[in-house]
């Protein structure tokens, strides 16, 4: 599978834009690149029963985020709270960095 990057990172906030948790806004917290899947604090909570082991001995039912398709979020951005595009350009310095298309901002 082809290793493409991703508009968003971990640590950024994003809106989700499609299913079932439409309209909510979270920080990410892991990003599978290879898998184009973000996981976002908080939000698309799944059920997970897990049995007991010397780690947990009681077992039991627990909510974990589930991962959510990359392009079913979209970048928060920081300075207005809108969600907008990110893209890339090369700085003064040479080096490659984000930026928002609708402020042109450095993100």
């Amino acid at each position: 599978m082809n290793k493409k990057k991703l508009h968003v990172k971990t640590g950024d906030t994003v809106k989700v834009i499609a299913g079932d948790e439409r309209g909510k806004t979270g920080r990410i917290t892991a990003v599978q690149v290879d898998k184009q899947k973000v996981i976002i604090e908080g939000l698309n909570l799944v059920t997970k029963h897990s049995k007991p082991s010397a780690k947990n001995p009681q077992g039991g039912i627990s909510k974990v985020e589930a991962p959510i398709h990359a392009s079913n979020v979209a970048l928060v951005d920081p300075k207005t709270g809108e969600t907008t595009k990110a893209a890339r350009r090369k700085n003064s310095e040479g080096k490659s960095e984000r930026y928002s298309k609708k402020t042109g901002e450095v993100i």
